[in-house]
């Protein structure tokens, strides 16, 4: 396979990183499989045809620059991010390849904006943060629902989840980011952020059907409250949270996702509503679709594939929606999700 095709995972063996590898393989793809646990990494080349092993650790960047010799592009899957991100987005700069992740970490997020942007844009490449479920889905559907405009007056976006069985790492990274912040919460309000100590306030949220309304944690902040105002301007941007699935979250002993299929997603199911306003006028766009962790290889893939063929619209550290082409990268996606988009 010729080497344009080869992308290396970090993290490839975890939960969302064998969703990665699975769907590289199936967009005709040469995955080169990184991370620390050289056991780990065996198993799943065995298990993956075609697919290379290349143990590396974030802490030694030697063994990172091996691991990306001949990767036209990195997808880093291994959080938490404020570990892995800089050190990762570091050889790939150095290796002159573009750089995705799936990071949902907020703190991690702006780390990469503010360390990277320079450094990115001066070597002409692209860097990717939050590329998945949480940052660029409702990025994207934010985008789209913008239309040709780039500033609204506020930016609503609902995750309407059925459950949420969070991975190990979906822990590790929240206690990383709960630590980071002093145990406080986060909202985006009057153009930055602001930490705060406020009870969550329990609103409901008139999902579109099939869901419908239900009940949702407001201000259950997400990352979008970076990838959004990275390249839009709104001074309000607020998430939603649906309380069944912040109550599973916090759960002592949460389970993590249980295979249902035989591509190993889970049976839960998710809706992403945004509205937008501005002035008097309201616009609104969802995606529904199955397993927040696998349908986030596609995003992240997808990605992947349009900067590897020239169809970006920027370089440097940017979010899906401010490098891609927002409404026609949703549409990609209709094997994955179900979308209401404005005409």
């Amino acid at each position: 396979m010729e080497p344009g095709r080869n992308v290396a995972v970090y993290g490839a063996y975890g939960h969302t990183g064998r969703f990665v590898v699975a769907e590289l393989h199936e967009r005709g793809y040469r995955p080169l499989l990184a991370g620390r646990d050289p056991d780990r990494l065996l198993a799943l080349a065995q298990a993956q045809p075609g697919s290379e092993a290349r143990r590396a650790s974030v802490d030694d960047p030697a063994s990172l620059d091996r691991a990306l010799d001949g990767a036209a592009a990195v997808i880093n899957c291994a959080g938490p991010f404020a570990t892995t991100a800089a050190p990762l987005v570091e050889a790939a700069l150095r290796a002159g390849i573009p750089y995705v992740d799936v990071a949902a970490e907020i703190e991690a997020n702006l780390d990469t904006f503010a360390r990277f942007a320079r450094r990115a844009v001066a070597a002409g490449t692209v860097v990717v943060p939050a590329m998945a479920f949480f940052g660029a889905l409702g990025d994207l559907l934010v985008t789209t629902a913008l239309g040709d405009r780039t500033a609204a007056d506020e930016a609503h976006i609902a995750y309407g989840l059925s459950s949420w069985h969070p991975t190990a790492g979906t822990l590790a990274a929240g206690a990383v980011s709960a630590r980071r912040r002093g145990g406080r919460r986060v909202r985006y309000t009057g153009g930055r952020l602001e930490h705060h100590d406020d009870a969550l306030p329990l609103l409901e949220w008139p999902f579109p059907a099939p869901l419908g309304p239900r009940s949702v944690l407001g201000e259950f902040t997400m990352a979008d409250v970076v990838t959004v105002p990275s390249h839009l301007t709104v001074p309000e941007v607020r998430t939603y949270m649906t309380a069944r699935a912040a109550a599973d979250l916090s759960a002592p002993g949460a389970p993590a996702p249980a295979a249902v299929d035989g591509r190993g997603r889970s049976a839960q199911t998710f809706v992403v509503d945004v509205l937008v306003r501005s002035g008097g006028a309201e616009r609104r766009a969802s995606a529904a679709g199955r397993d927040i962790y696998a349908v986030s290889a596609p995003l992240a893939v997808e990605a992947v594939d349009r900067i590897l063929t020239g169809r970006t619209r920027a370089t440097g550290v940017v979010s899906a929606g401010a490098v891609f082409d927002a409404p026609d990268f949703l549409r990609s996606l209709s094997a994955h999700l179900s979308l209401r988009l404005p005409e």
